[in-house]
């Protein structure tokens, strides 16, 4: 019959078009091909589409109607079979999971236009009419995203001759879905409390107590992973074996004495699970560090440094040492801030005070690369390819110029490690030891959060997955933010007497942007903008630099496999700075007029890595960092080539 050769050329049809679709790589196969792949899905979703009005709008035989069903039940299971996989080379998952995506919602409309249009009379009619209206409101609501798209706190990106535009038609289709649409079959983003109440808290001889409602309680101390070296720390089911093993569980009998290396602790009572972060050894207690001489930063400044020039200001240089918080949003791209963060945004703008703080905030920042890798190490080390053995990252820096400097992953992961570490002559060498004071990645390895088995990076469970990223009833960001207020409460509370001396760098990295859907991103909206809210009130912005940036946009999903306007988010990640005023007027004219220029010039996490550079040497600073910073105004009309961005990457027209 006619029904019987149509689902026979429309098997044929979507299987073929899924199994092209399967086709694996490197990175960079997929995202050159990512366009073509997301044809093939939708040929495939359009096909099943089809067979799936012939099984359910045509009379058929019971017999064949069941048989068809079988054979398209079959196929689907082979196709799973074949490849289910979550990484590049396999990703077959992924592709089930974006057809299912679009199938589903896609036959739940057409089942429901069918059946309104036997039951209702002149449903056409009513159906035309509602279309019209459906597009009109719609038209009217997608301008309206594409004239904010390119806002930000105070500004915009304004079309200006010479400068940066973003290539082809912007159309943000994706603002038109209501927030929580694309998981929300992946359950709700709030995390399950444990069922047990446990208190327990570290006293200042560095004593652990704890009270709990069972009698069973026990004490998992998790390893010190900073001095630890490359070899251990590799993220692909090493590094969090590493910290299983040299997990030590204890009963807990009373007051527990825990070493003075240890920052972090699970409590465990009975069901229940609670993590505990301290910051140990004390601020104070920290023996003054001597950079090895054969790594010295110090010694590899280009020429000798400078003090600004005042510019006929009146009074001298300020004495102060700017600290810096550098809060890292994976995947988050401008217009992805403003979409899932808005309370952050609306706190963002509180931090620019006139007379104290000032805002700054690039609209034409542009990532190196398609992934982390390119974009960080330009931020972290200057280089992409670096040409140097060893080459250490920016808090290495901080620390070899007196600062105090703690870095938080919450992912499991350690940077250096993950994309550097090629470069490095031995793995047996631990950057985290030469470069940091402090370090937190422990709790974030423990297999509640992190699979201990298995893919690690999967959809369900993991630092990227789909899911609300919970550990023992509270979201993995919330451990991370409580660890830095702990620090940020040490570096000032006046108990470390030499706090003037001892500027901090603190960093902060957050994966939440990290997924497919661009859902997850919004469960940390709550607590950034909380800890925003303190850096204001408590008036550590008046001698603090605040970074909140990101390397790139998201990199998957539905927007950025199907629209034009997902390439450009991709492209332009969220960058924001905060200075106090007395820094920004040390600076001087030049960076004044920098800054305000910059906001509008394309940018690249290349200057953000000598802004940072110049930072760390204040009062005094390097010219060659100084003018290749955000302080000094980049060309006008930059282009792509002179920014090192790859012709074909670069998203500017």
């Amino acid at each position: 019959s006619t029904a019987t050769l149509a689902f026979f050329a429309l098997t044929c049809s979507w299987v073929s078009a899924y199994v092209l679709s399967l086709q694996g790589g490197d990175l960079l196969f997929i995202n050159e091909n990512l366009g073509i792949m997301g044809v093939e899905i939708l040929i495939s979703v359009l096909s099943l589409t089809g067979i799936t009005m012939i099984l359910y709008m045509h009379r058929l035989h019971k017999k064949t109607r069941r048989n068809m069903l079988l054979i398209t039940v079959a196929f689907l299971t082979v196709m799973y079979i074949y490849d289910h996989g979550e990484r590049f080379e396999k990703h077959g998952f992924y592709n089930l999971l974006v057809l299912m995506l679009i199938y589903v919602p896609l036959n739940l409309i057409i089942s429901l236009l069918y059946v309104l249009f036997v039951t209702i009379p002149k449903f056409a009619v009513i159906f035309l009419v509602t279309i019209v209206i459906v597009l009109s409101s719609t038209t009217v609501m997608l301008r309206h995203y594409m004239d904010i798209f390119g806002k930000g706190t105070f500004d915009r990106m304004r079309n200006i001759s010479g400068e940066c535009a973003w290539q082809g038609n912007n159309y943000p289709l994706v603002d038109l879905l209501p927030s929580g649409t694309q998981n929300f079959w992946a359950g709700g983003m709030h995390c399950k409390p444990e069922t047990a109440f446990i208190w327990a808290s570290f006293d200042s001889a560095g004593i652990l107590h704890v009270n709990c409602t069972s009698d069973s309680i026990f004490v998992d101390v998790l390893p010190e992973t900073r001095h630890w070296p490359l070899e251990d720390k590799s993220k692909w089911q090493v590094f969090n074996h590493r910290v299983l093993d040299r997990m030590v569980r204890k009963r807990y009998n009373g007051p527990m004495q825990v070493d003075n290396q240890i920052q972090s602790v699970v409590v465990r009572c009975g069901s229940s699970s609670k993590i505990i972060t301290r910051v140990s050894p004390r601020i104070s207690q920290l023996p003054k560090y001597t950079p090895p001489a054969d790594s010295d930063t110090r010694k590899s400044d280009l020429g000798p440094l400078q003090s600004p020039e005042r510019q006929g200001k009146q009074g001298g240089l300020s004495a102060k040492r700017p600290n810096v918080v550098f809060i890292f949003l994976d995947a988050t791209s401008h217009r992805q801030f403003y979409r899932r963060l808005r309370k952050t945004a609306a706190t963002l703008a509180t931090l620019h005070q006139p007379g104290k703080t000032a805002l700054t905030e690039l609209y034409r920042y542009h990532s190196l690369g398609v992934s982390t890798d390119n974009s960080t190490k330009a931020m972290y080390i200057g280089e992409i390819f670096p040409k140097r053995h060893n080459p250490l990252p920016i808090w290495a820096y901080y620390r070899d110029r007196g600062y105090v400097t703690a870095r938080v992953e919450t992912s499991c992961e350690d940077w250096t490690r993950t994309y550097a570490a090629k470069y490095y002559k031995s793995h047996s060498y631990s950057v985290g030891e030469r470069s940091l004071d402090y370090e937190l990645s422990a709790p974030f390895c423990m297999p509640e959060f992190y699979p201990a088995s298995g893919n690690s990076f999967g959809n369900f469970k993991g630092p990227f997955s789909i899911t609300a990223r919970c550990l023992y009833g509270r979201h993995v960001h919330e451990y991370g933010f409580d660890y830095i207020d702990q620090l940020r409460e040490e570096l000032r509370s006046g108990l470390d007497m030499n706090r003037t001396e001892r500027p901090y760098m603190l960093m902060l990295n957050l994966m939440e942007g990290h997924e497919g859907t661009g859902e997850v991103l919004g469960t940390l909206d709550s607590r950034l903008s909380t800890f925003l809210s303190d850096m204001r009130d408590s008036g550590e912005l008046e001698d603090t630099a605040l970074f909140l940036l990101s390397d790139h946009g998201l990199h998957m999903g539905l927007n950025f496999a199907f629209l034009n306007s997902g390439q450009i988010e991709h492209k332009n990640p969220f960058f924001a700075m905060v200075l106090p005023q007395w820094l920004r007027t040390d600076l001087g004219d030049t960076a004044e007029q920098g800054l305000l220029a910059n906001e509008q010039r394309l940018t690249t996490p290349f200057e953000t890595h000598y802004t940072l550079k110049t930072l760390a040497n204040w009062p005094v600073y390097d010219p060659n960092d100084f003018e290749k910073s955000l302080f000094a105004p980049v060309k006008a009309g930059r282009t792509c080539a002179d920014a090192n961005i790859g012709s074909n990457f670069c998203m500017c027209k």
